[in-house]
């Protein structure tokens, strides 16, 4: 007989669901470990096992466990620096997932309840995604994509938080589409998804059967600096997969400072640390200027937008971008009079760099006044 004993967010019946499949609840039992306690990992939001004398685990004991949630409990754990151990739990072995010895060093006692309240939202999505990839995805893969679906599983928590209102667009919602089948066509860096759907009619009907790729990332805040004292913007400039794939002869583009909204951000936090990594810039100020979907036929993308005011002396270009994300920035200063030039040159060819400008150019004279 086969028991495993559960600690950490595996108490939590919402993710046992998803990584079981089901919830045995007549097979768990409340179980404690002694000689060990429970640890939040230092920098991060999950829980590790941690001996230590005096202390005793809070946990669930499964019983009878079968192959196939054996299976997906090693899927959902091994892969991200975790091994089985063999320990005793109220005079019988117990199977427990243990941290690698090194990996990770424990902060405060993990807390069931914080975790629930601040991370579930968001983990409920990761997981699905994550036990989605069971029997393509090897375990000592997932790491690999471990990032790219956080980022949409904080996105789709975004979206349900923060609804954008309906006065004029059709109030209905994702209850009355009825979605047939959800086909992962591609996970890579990116996602892409096949989606066969009905939808609501403006007439009333539903719409014939129809099926679309759709193409899933994170959402992204994006900044224009701008310095008003001296009327002169900041503008970024590096190679794109896009304009490449396009079969643009200068792939190189001009834009904005731009990034991933990590989890736990808000779009001004994520906006104010992608100045600084990006460009090397401390904003005195962050005004919001307009969220949207840059291309909503296709792309899950959602931008949150804003000018940021802050000093920009002519040493105030240069070269950034992180090495980790394989970035390559150059950052130009040029008064605002240059670029309007280049966007009727049309050398500037991004949208949020566009719009942005445009916002600009009508805010501009009260923003020099200030």
């Amino acid at each position: 007989m086969t028991q495993v004993f559960l600690y950490g967010t595996l108490r939590h019946m919402g993710l046992l669901q998803i990584v079981l499949g089901h919830v045995p609840e007549e097979r768990l039992t409340a179980a404690r470990l002694t000689g060990h306690y429970v640890a939040r990992a230092e920098g991060r939001d999950f829980p590790l096992i941690v001996e230590r004398e005096g202390s005793e685990a809070e946990g669930l004991l499964l019983i009878d466990v079968t192959a196939e949630e054996k299976t997906r409990l090693d899927y959902y754990e091994l892969g991200f620096g975790y091994e089985l151990r063999t320990v005793n739990v109220s005079g019988s072995e117990a199977l427990v997932y243990f941290p690698h010895d090194g990996l990770w060093q424990p902060a405060e006692p993990w807390s069931l309840e914080y975790w629930s309240e601040h991370h579930w939202p968001i983990t409920q999505h990761s997981a699905h995604e994550l036990m989605g990839l069971l029997g393509e995805v090897p375990a000592r893969d997932l790491p690999l994509y471990f990032d790219r679906i956080t980022a949409r599983a904080y996105a789709r928590h975004l979206a349900e938080i923060e609804p954008s209102p309906s006065t004029l667009r059709s109030a209905q919602g994702r209850s009355e589409i009825k979605l047939h089948e959800l086909k992962r066509s591609h996970l890579g860096y990116f996602r892409t998804d096949t989606l066969t759907l009905e939808h609501p009619r403006f007439d009333g009907a539903m719409s014939d059967c129809i099926s679309r790729e759709v193409f899933l990332t994170g959402d992204a805040a994006i900044v224009l600096p701008y310095d008003p004292r001296r009327d002169r913007i900041l503008l970024i400039e590096q190679f794109r997969m896009g304009p490449y794939g396009r079969g643009d002869l200068r792939p190189w583009t001009l834009e904005p400072v731009a990034g991933r909204v990590d989890v736990g951000e808000t779009p001004l936090q994520a906006a104010k640390r992608e100045c600084v990594e990006e460009a090397g810039l401390n904003l005195s100020k962050l005004l919001p200027v307009a969220n949207y979907y840059p291309s909503p036929g296709e792309v899950s993308t959602f931008f949150y937008t804003f000018v940021g005011l802050c000093d920009l002396p002519d040493k105030a270009a240069g070269f950034g971008g992180l090495d980790s994300e394989a970035e390559d920035i150059r950052s130009h200063v040029i008064s605002f009079d240059q670029a309007e030039a280049l966007m009727k040159s049309s050398e500037i060819n991004v949208g949020p760099l566009l719009h942005l400008l445009l916002w600009l150019k009508s805010e501009r004279s009260g923003l020099k006044q200030e």
